[in-house]
């Protein structure tokens, strides 16, 4: 984390020689945010991906819309910078989303030396603090469990294109643990196959979307982008034409790996299938414990989707 010296709001000239970056109100690379209400976090997050650094500056200090502004800038190649004055707030920012601001714009040293010595430990703090970046990746993970879970809605998600045998989306309880749920790909006897078609799981579940983040099922709609897997781990974009929420009985499969644990609530029906680690789309009515099914696995923390670096436990 960097220490910018607030030579903008601050008389106090900064030594020329100093090691810290001199904050004087503008910079070629640096856009200027004023935090004042949502329309300046919109602005911050509007920016993001375009500018190398934004820095924000707040009249009235809030942690939510400074988490919502990192989130979205996590792995963008924009960092954010945020200027404060009070003590208490140093640990705030430089933590929030465990990640942080990648930059702290405080006073001069001679106006605010207490301030300083905290800047000072916690960037060193974060130095020693910095966490290893995973990306993810389809594994395998073994049922733990197969129960009942009472009734619920669950949703079908409709897309505009079909679906080959093999593919599906990811989805699941635990965004560190998703699980391929294949299409509705498959005729039987009793029902004909709708090939553009998941029946993805409990409305509280997430899924993946093309860009990366994930959403809750209840939040996806009609125009959404989704990742499509397939079994051999190839993906793709497909756009949802539709959800379908109905009220179901729902079952519960619990799952184990070696890289995330998680569980998936899904309708107690025989069109409901999920991938074995041989490719085979297996009904959920017919996994028992020990089978081994494919997963995607992400050990980042999620906040309002987007993967930012961190840990979290999810149950």
């Amino acid at each position: 984390m960097e220490i910018w010296v607030d030579a903008e709001k601050y008389d106090s000239p900064a030594q020329p020689n100093s090691e810290y970056r001199i904050w004087n109100g503008s910079a070629p690379d640096v856009a200027t945010v004023s935090l004042d209400d949502f329309k300046g976090q919109d602005e911050a997050i509007s920016l993001v991906g375009m500018v190398p650094w934004v820095m924000v500056r707040c009249s009235d200090w809030k942690m939510i819309p400074l988490e919502n502004i990192i989130a979205s800038s996590s792995g963008s190649g924009t960092r954010i910078a945020v200027a404060i004055s009070e003590e208490i707030d140093i640990q705030g920012v430089s933590f929030a989303l465990e990640h942080g601001v990648d930059a702290i714009v405080i006073p001069p040293e001679a106006e605010a030396p207490s301030l300083w010595e905290s800047a000072i430990s916690i960037a060193a703090e974060k130095v020693t603090r910095k966490i290893e970046e995973h990306n993810p990746e389809l594994s395998i993970a073994k049922v733990s469990a197969v129960t009942t879970a009472g009734l619920g809605e669950r949703v079908c998600v409709d897309l505009t294109e079909r679906l080959s045998d093999g593919e599906g989306i990811v989805v699941g309880s635990t965004s560190s643990c998703l699980c391929l749920v294949h299409g509705e790909t498959i005729p039987s006897q009793y029902v004909p196959s709708r090939p553009f078609r998941i029946n993805a799981g409990a409305i509280h579940s997430y899924v993946l979307l093309g860009n990366g983040s994930t959403k809750y099922l209840s939040e996806i709609s009609s125009g959404d982008r989704v990742s499509v897997f397939s079994k051999d781990g190839i993906t793709r974009i497909a756009t949802i034409g539709r959800l379908k929420i109905e009220k179901r009985p729902l079952l519960k499969i619990s799952l184990e790996s070696e890289n995330a644990n998680g569980h998936i609530l899904v309708q107690q029906a025989e069109t409901v299938r999920l991938v074995t680690s041989s490719g085979v789309a297996i009904p959920v009515t017919e996994i028992s414990v020990d089978e081994e099914i494919m997963v995607l696995t992400d050990r980042s923390m999620r906040h309002i989707g987007n993967p930012v670096q961190g840990e979290v436990s999810e149950r």
